[in-house]
């Protein structure tokens, strides 16, 4: 339960505590007329994330096909660059307008619109830095190894809502915890200012209460349990509004993260189902035209006489097209995203929702249900299933005192100790999910092999 003293809250968020640039353990406000323009605040957010171990590990996990060694094939780490550029844009674009609109946020406390370019890239270039290995498979393989797999065993030992973290393990939440967890003596984490903590938080709730909604903000939950304190702490100092339940409204700005994301995997995941072959290249241009008609260059185009150029051409062009759209829309919704009443995915309300949803189609139809994706992620469900069940096993026979000479091998090949107290069940069964989850495909593959006695 989210336990934190809250001021009367205004009836709308501020823009001024949004743009925040606290982080974890400052005793003093950071004001950023005082920033350094050559190395701002916002900008050390995205070097800490470019250089950090997790966001490595992205070149080597499945973005649309799993273990795929196709070179333009898409990782999430180059998904993840991309989203970033196309956020970057995002946040410059309203950054601009909104400082026409507000200009005390220029001249009283010094904010520049690239601020919101930078905040919105450093929270899109995380944003998928706390997903298992392959896929969104890998988080359905840890949350069905609690939930009907033989982690059921630890039900009784775990509150309820350890037990949801546990059984609907959630990428975001779990990309939160990276992010701002203290570890090897480092506090905080990446130390990420609390504006970009803000942005990255696309579901500001906890797994528990389950309460039908409306809010795109409620789809999915944001926070483990071990780090609802800290999540308070950043809540409140950015003024997100609370609503019942523990939730929050969502930070203004995660709605461009999400829209940056939007934009990248509906329109390069359908661009490497066209590399793959899985979809038809002159029906997929097609597709693509449909979307950029209104702006197309007729004249242009039929002079790229190779498909790879038109495709790249519709790209580039369907991505501004969407860019331009959803800035349009931010700045149109403004009020009702600051009041917390804003309920959707930005896109969706977008003028070319027909189109997007006529190539998310074909790329459910053609891509996510292909032969070769339901073929790999099987596989991946199973070793991810088979490491859970040998390190948790290695993990409570060390809390019951009773370790092998195989369980404690295990613990010292995978790192996973006790960081707190070795009886708290629900610790260390999420370092070993936390483990799990930021292994590469690869070497998920190569830890499962070796378990079963393989070279």
């Amino acid at each position: 339960m989210l336990s934190c003293s809250f001021k009367k809250r205004p009836l709308m968020m501020q823009w001024e505590q949004l743009l925040s640039l606290k982080r974890q353990g400052d005793t003093h406000k950071r004001i950023r007329s005082e920033q350094d323009e050559t190395r701002l605040g916002f900008e050390v957010d995205y070097d800490r994330v470019i250089f950090s171990a997790a966001f490595r590990s992205l070149q080597d996990k499945t973005q649309v096909i799993p273990l795929s060694k196709t070179s333009f094939v898409h990782t999430r780490l180059t998904h993840s660059l991309e989203v970033s550029v196309v956020g970057r844009s995002l946040g410059r674009a309203v950054g601009k307008a909104l400082l026409e609109r507000h200009p005390q946020l220029q001249k009283t406390h010094g904010y520049q619109f690239h601020d919101f370019g930078a905040i919105v890239a450093a929270a899109a270039l995380a944003h998928d830095i706390g997903n298992p290995p392959f896929g969104h498979s890998g988080e359905k393989a840890i949350g069905d190894f609690f939930s009907s797999g033989s982690g059921m065993r630890f039900k009784n030992r775990l509150s309820a809502k350890e037990y949801q973290d546990l059984c609907d393990f959630e990428g975001n939440a779990n990309g939160f915890k990276i992010l701002t967890e203290t570890k090897n003596g480092v506090e905080g984490g990446l130390r990420l200012s609390y504006a970009t903590l803000g942005a990255f938080t696309k579901y500001p709730k906890e797994s528990l209460p389950k309460k039908p909604s409306h809010q795109v903000s409620d789809k999915k939950f944001g926070v483990f349990q071990n780090e609802v304190p800290f999540f308070a702490e950043v809540a409140d100092t950015l003024g997100l509004l609370k609503k019942e339940a523990n939730r929050y409204c969502r930070h203004p700005l995660a709605f461009l993260v999400e829209a940056a994301d939007d934009i990248c995997y509906t329109l390069i995941d359908f661009e490497d189902g066209i590399n793959l072959g899985l979809i038809e290249e002159e029906f997929a241009l097609e597709y693509l035209v449909n979307l950029v008609r209104d702006k197309l260059q007729s004249k242009k185009y039929s002079q790229l006489t190779q498909a790879s150029d038109r495709l790249a051409y519709l790209r580039s062009l369907a991505i501004s097209t969407l860019i331009e759209e959803a800035v349009i829309l931010f700045l149109e919704h403004e009020e009702a995203l600051l009041n917390g009443t804003f309920s959707v995915p930005l896109l969706e309300k977008c003028a070319y929702k027909a189109q997007i949803d006529d190539i998310l189609k074909i790329s459910i139809e053609k891509i996510y249900q292909s032969r070769e994706v339901i073929e790999k992620e099987i596989a991946g469900y199973k070793v991810l299933g088979t490491l859970l069940e040998v390190i948790t096993e290695a993990l409570e026979r060390k809390a019951n005192g009773t370790a092998r000479h195989y369980d404690r091998l295990i613990l010292r090949k995978c790192g996973v100790g006790f960081q707190n107290d070795p009886k708290a069940c629900y610790s260390y069964l999420m370092d070993a999910c936390h483990y799990i989850s930021q292994l590469t495909d690869g070497n998920a593959l190569q830890w499962h092999q070796m378990i079963q006695g393989k070279p």
